[in-house]
């Protein structure tokens, strides 16, 4: 009798699928390749037990995704989570907008968590939740080495499946593993050198939180930089990707209005009133022109 599973890590062509009772190493049944469908972590899914004693079987059928994300490769996530250090490394906020827009692009709701509140003695992290906030993302500061502002994140974790995204070094791993209350990730070390963490994370991997079967943490590797055209992004639909602009586009004169250099356009206009951050829209202008630089060649 087969059994129903989730497909919680896959290495080098081996699933593993965590069932009520425990977890299967797994190959795919050649069926999906021939189907040019490829199992994913987060893939509900049945097992064939081949071998009980050595918890070995094979995945032979994927039920239907409710998502399927592209970066990263995931399957049924309800929502993402970005992550990144006030200090220590200090945050890239064109990189926090390249992982935004990625997902924005993909239409997972997020939200973005600053660790490290113990290190702020500037506050940047107040300024940075303004930043946010005021593209209308849920922002968390928290602190992983003194257990702060985990209550509210714990809130938006619960009985949901969430990937969570950042560069290493930012306390990503340490963070995760407090809220789940027990080691589920392994921790990299900070060179002090180049201010970035040992990477620690090789593939995507879905955790269970607190023995709830309804919530879960899919960590995926590290990056430390994301190009927008690799991900077919044209700078002519980069605003959309851009939560504050879009209710701001209608009051543009001119249609197609790439809110850069053109009259009368509404983006600008909340820019100068405050109701978009000056911040983002310079961020949007230098991606923008990146889009533009690599459409010649």
């Amino acid at each position: 009798m087969p059994k129903k599973g989730k497909i919680i890590k896959g290495i080098g062509g081996f699933y593993y699928v965590k069932t009520a009772e425990c977890i299967y190493e797994c190959k795919a049944r050649g069926v999906f390749r021939k189907d040019k469908k490829k199992p994913l972590v987060g893939d509900d899914c049945l097992v064939e037990v081949i071998d009980e004693e050595n918890k070995i079987g094979n995945v032979v059928e994927l039920y239907d995704r409710k998502s399927e994300l592209i970066r990263p490769a995931v399957a049924n996530v309800d929502q993402a989570l970005v992550i990144f250090a006030i200090t220590s490394p200090q945050p890239p906020l064109n990189l926090v907008d390249r992982m935004l827009i990625l997902l924005e692009q993909q239409g997972l709701p997020c939200a973005v968590a600053f660790n490290k509140a113990d290190l702020d003695k500037e506050g940047a992290g107040e300024e940075f939740r303004k930043i946010y906030e005021t593209a209308g993302y849920k922002v968390f500061i928290v602190s992983a080495k003194e257990k702060k502002g985990l209550d509210e994140l714990k809130d938006y974790l619960k009985g949901k499946t969430t990937t969570v995204a950042g560069p290493s070094g930012v306390g990503k791993s340490s963070l995760i593993n407090l809220l789940a209350g027990e080691e589920v990730m392994a921790t990299g070390d900070i060179s002090e050198k180049i201010e970035r963490g040992k990477h620690t994370t090789r593939h995507s991997e879905l955790f269970s939180l607190w023995n709830d079967e309804e919530t879960f943490i899919c960590d995926t590797p590290g990056f430390s930089s994301l190009e927008l055209y690799m991900c077919g992004i044209e700078k002519e639909d980069l605003w959309k990707c851009y939560p504050e602009f879009v209710p701001e586009e209608p009051n543009c004169r001119f249609a197609g209005c790439a809110h850069m250099s053109e009259p009368d356009c509404g983006v600008k206009s909340a820019v100068e009133e405050g109701r978009i951050h000056k911040k983002r829209y310079e961020n949007y202008r230098q991606l923008y022109e990146g889009l533009k630089a690599r459409k010649k060649y």
